[in-house]
């Protein structure tokens, strides 16, 4: 198995503005990651803080998502089967289309940079879209750097996609990326992956949170900065965990691709912004990401 790097990704929490009484209450949450993932810890950092700043009156129960769909963990959200849930930006693109633009190929130079802009300013308008579909956006978790892994072929070019069939997340813009690339698209959840792989269905893969209206302002406030004060905690355990895979993987001779040619993929994939945003306010806003400058920033 090979792994070639590209840009980094970025996941949501989401909670629902459902409207009644304000009180005591428990908020179910649903994450499809494992007890123990950085994702779960980062929810459970967020509950000790909800607690403590609430005085117990609220506390958040951490449930299992389905993991075959985030369309389904997101409609349940917005109809109160569940108060909150992490779920990835590409189940949200049909209903806020401006998370579409973190998605994008190539649109953040660095992991550190798309941080920066996720927490800052536009990362906030993103949030703030997303009460056009009846959802409040907490806080932006990052899964990492995103790539393509193949149990077929190395892959540093984007001449090495052609022909391959690429196991895609169930999204309009996934699909044509890796169309653009020569590759077949395979919409597929995440836990059929490792089948798909195992019976050559697929060649190779591209992967690596609603109750508002009815809480009372301060217990809002208190619920959106421990969200937010829980990604650094998430950033931590993920990073120092994506550490601890990759050491695993080269322990079972998985061969990592380091010298990948990204002008290669880029020359393909950033062309297809205009098509895969359309409006011009989304194009303004990648304009906006890609004027930051990341060496001012660096400590």
């Amino acid at each position: 198995m090979v792994w070639g790097n590209r840009p980094a990704i970025a996941a949501l929490l989401v909670l629902a503005c459902l409207t009644s009484s304000a009180g005591a209450r428990d908020l179910r949450l649903a994450d499809a990651y494992p007890p123990g993932s950085p994702t779960v810890e980062a929810a459970e950092y967020m509950n000790a803080l909800v607690r403590e700043r609430t005085q117990g009156r609220h506390n958040i129960e951490i449930r299992p998502a389905d993991r075959d769909s985030d369309n389904f963990t997101i409609a349940s959200v917005r109809n109160g089967t569940i108060d909150m849930a992490r779920v990835n930006l590409a189940g949200l693109n049909s209903r806020a289309p401006t998370t579409i633009v973190p998605t994008l190929p190539y649109v953040f130079r660095s992991t550190a940079q798309m941080r920066r802009i996720l927490d800052g300013p536009i990362g906030e308008e993103i949030l703030a879209s997303l009460s056009s579909a009846g959802l409040v956006g907490l806080c932006f978790q990052d899964m990492g750097v995103h790539a393509f892994y193949s149990t077929t072929r190395v892959i540093r070019r984007a001449d090495d996609m052609r022909g391959l069939m690429v196991r895609v997340q169930p999204a309009a813009a996934s699909v044509t990326v890796v169309r653009a690339l020569g590759a077949t698209p395979v919409p597929m959840p995440f836990d059929r992956i490792q089948t798909a792989l195992q019976t050559n269905a697929i060649d190779a893969v591209d992967d690596n949170w609603i109750v508002w209206e009815q809480l009372p302002p301060p217990d809002r406030a208190i619920i959106g900065a421990a969200a937010k004060e829980s990604v650094a905690r998430m950033h931590a355990n993920f990073d120092a965990a994506e550490l601890d895979a990759r050491r695993k993987a080269e322990e079972a001779a998985v061969e990592v691709i380091e010298d990948v040619d990204r002008k290669s993929f880029a020359d393909v994939l950033v062309p297809l912004y205009p098509a895969l945003l359309g409006d011009p306010k989304l194009l303004d806003m990648v304009k906006r990401i890609r004027a930051d400058d990341e060496v001012a920033h660096k400590p």
